[in-house]
């Protein structure tokens, strides 16, 4: 932990290195959270890397996930799935493992994402509410 993390009320993995704020979340093993990055009622499982000055509010981020510097996950208001409206019926951010979300985009509630994700999978740098981005190899 850096002098400048501010951890409360979550539980970090085992060489997990944290530079910016974790509230009421869980943190797996190996996890990078990087400088101005905060991270609230969320689980990130491990091996992730959370960029600089990254945003994330009540999402599930499962193993070997890269999130690019300032981008943000979780903002707007909820809207219904446009996916399986049966799975997604909360205000959690969904990304699956071995994914990559670029630098400065927002990702809505209700959400999501599985693959290596561009710049060019956000329609004017963001993710709806309710959308998904689901690349090659992802959930089927």
């Amino acid at each position: 932990m850096s002098e400048e993390a501010v951890i409360d009320r979550s539980i970090i993995g085992e060489g997990s290195e944290i530079c910016g704020e974790i509230h009421n979340s869980v943190i797996g093993a190996g996890v990078t959270i990087k400088k101005g990055a905060v991270v609230k009622d969320s689980i990130i499982m491990r091996e992730c890397v959370i960029g600089e000055n990254v945003k994330v509010q009540k999402a599930i981020i499962a193993e070997n996930v890269k999130i690019g510097a300032n981008s943000e996950l979780g903002f707007g208001e909820f809207a219904p799935s446009k996916y399986d409206p049966k799975v997604y019926l909360s205000d959690l951010v969904t990304v699956g493992e071995n994914s990559t979300i670029p630098e400065n985009v927002k990702v809505g509630k209700n959400t999501a994402i599985v693959g290596e994700t561009t710049e060019e999978d956000y329609a004017d740098g963001e993710l709806a509410g309710g959308d998904y981005i689901i690349k090659a190899g992802g959930m089927r």
